[in-house]
Order: C-alpha cells, then sequence, then structure tokens
C-alpha cells in the first residue's frame, strides 16, 4: 500500500498534492474532533452510571433516565408514522408524475428548502400556538409529534426526491416496454431500487428527532414521567439532558444520560440498517 502510494505521489502536480492535503486533513480533522466529543462524554459518563438510572420512577434523590428514555422512543415511532408517509409520497409525486419544470413543482420545493432553514426555536413556537393552542391539543406528545414531522419532512423528501432521480430512465422504459403501468413501475421498479437513499434520508432524521431539543420545549412539557397516552406531557432523553445540565446540580448524571443518548442513537441507527438490509433482501 505504501509503494502505491509512493507513485500516487510521484504522479502528482503541486495542486494535486495540495488539494490531496487538504482533503486528508479536513477528514483527519473531523474525525478527530469526533472521537474527542465521543471520548470526553464516556469519560465523563461512564463512571457514574448507575441501574437507579433506569428506575421507573423520577425522584429527587433519583433522576432516573427512563421515563425520558421511553418517550423518546415513542417520539422516534410517531414522528416517523407520521411524517416518512408524507414525505415520501410527495416525493413520488414530484419526480414521478407531476411536469418537472411546472410552477407546482418549483412552488413546492421552493417551501421545502424554505422550511428546512427555519430554526428549530420558531417550529417550537408555531406548535405551541397551532396543536397545543389553538387545537386544544395542550403540551403534549402528540403536539410535539406533529411539530418534530413537520421539521424532518424537508429532509425526508429531499432525500427521496434524489434517489428517485438517480434511478436511470432506462428502468422506467424497459418496464412500460413490458406492459407495467405507471403506478407498478413505480410501486416495483422504481421505489425499491431508491430504497438505499430512502433509507439513509430516514436514519437522518431519526437524529434529528433525538437530538431536538429547542422545539420540544414549547410542545410537550417538562414532565418527568412515563407517558400515559398521546395527550401525556413528557420529556426526551435530551430535554433531560438539558435539564439536568442547567440545574447545576446533577452534571454528572447529565453525562451519564448523555451516555446513554449516545447508545439509544447507535442501536436506532443499527437497527434501520438491519430493515433497510432485510428489506432489500425480500426485494431481490
Amino acid at each position: 500500500m505504501i509503494k502505491n502510494l509512493i507513485k500516487l505521489a510521484k504522479r502528482k502536480k503541486p495542486a494535486d498534492w495540495l488539494r490531496f492535503l487538504l482533503t486528508w486533513t479536513s477528514a483527519l480533522a473531523a474525525i478527530a474532533i469526533l472521537l474527542y466529543i465521543v471520548g470526553f462524554i464516556l469519560v465523563k459518563g461512564i463512571p457514574h452510571i448507575e441501574l437507579s438510572l433506569f428506575s421507573t420512577t423520577y425522584t429527587v434523590e433519583n433522576q432516573s433516565l427512563f421515563p425520558a428514555l421511553v418517550t423518546t422512543l415513542v417520539m422516534v415511532a410517531m414522528t416517523l408514522l407520521i411524517a416518512v408517509p408524507f414525505g415520501v409520497f410527495s416525493a413520488i409525486y414530484l419526480v414521478e408524475y407531476a411536469n418537472r419544470g411546472s410552477k407546482i413543482v418549483r412552488l413546492i420545493r421552493m417551501t421545502t428548502e424554505i422550511i428546512a432553514g427555519i430554526p428549530s426555536i420558531v417550529f417550537g413556537l408555531f406548535g405551541y400556538i397551532f396543536f397545543a393552542t389553538w387545537l386544544g391539543w395542550g403540551k403534549s406528545l402528540l403536539a410535539g409529534c406533529f411539530t418534530l414531522a413537520i421539521m424532518i419532512l424537508p429532509l425526508i423528501m429531499r432525500t427521496t426526491e434524489e434517489s428517485l432521480k438517480s434511478i436511470p430512465d432506462s428502468y422506467r422504459e424497459g418496464s412500460f416496454s413490458l406492459g407495467a403501468g405507471k403506478l407498478r413501475t413505480v410501486w416495483r421498479i422504481t421505489l425499491p431500487s431508491a430504497a438505499p437513499g430512502i433509507f439513509a434520508g430516514i436514519i437522518l432524521a431519526v437524529g434529528r428527532i433525538v437530538g431536538e431539543t429547542a422545539a420540544l420545549m414549547f410542545t410537550i412539557g417538562n414532565v418527568i414521567q412515563l407517558p400515559n397516552n398521546l395527550f401525556s406531557q413528557g420529556r426526551t432523553l435530551a430535554l433531560h439532558v438539558y435539564q439536568l445540565s442547567t440545574t447545576g446540580l446533577y452534571v454528572d448524571k447529565a453525562y451519564a444520560t448523555t451516555v446513554i443518548l449516545l447508545v439509544v442513537v447507535l442501536f436506532i441507527n443499527y437497527l434501520s440498517s438491519a430493515v433497510e438490509r432485510r428489506f432489500l433482501q425480500k426485494l431481490r
């Protein structure tokens, strides 16, 4: 490998060398920063992980994270259940059915780009005014789920749209030539071929849901309890970490909860990847 790098280095021009060094320096810097952050959290948090953190009740003496963990999993499942169908079907319409140069397509894309650039605190205020107050849901898991669904909708739409665009038109033309209709071509040819990109967008959306705090402060409340129903108030793991750290009394517990949050994110990403592989195997 070293000999190949030496041979490649001899062929490079000074400008190529500069680009090569900048690329590798940036990559190594990003990896180093990531490892430092993760290592810092692990060193600070692992010594303070106790079985009492997984108690079903939260008290002043025991800052249990179990209610927040359950709330986080419920929020992820419900938000994806709302946002994924809307995002995927909207992308299918934009790519497969709508005229690609029409005004309605440009309007939808411009709207999604605007929504993607709105700060999360604005989504929180909107969710509080519209879902919690105007619709009468109050601060609840349902209000938080719909607020997060609006936040991740542009991400799912854009990743699905780009995945569908990457499918060669020859796939569609071959399906049409065999007598398949538009709907059958979309569901049996185009959509399965774009599945890896769609799942990648969903995994990114999961990370956005798990790590969100500002939008949820105004929509799901700040009650640390096991959710009884969708109209219950709650607190996600990210909100739990924020509350523990801001008080200044439970910083060690905040680090321990952050470690569990990292594990939850990795587990959800692994589960999503496993579902994707299983889905693709069935298609083959």
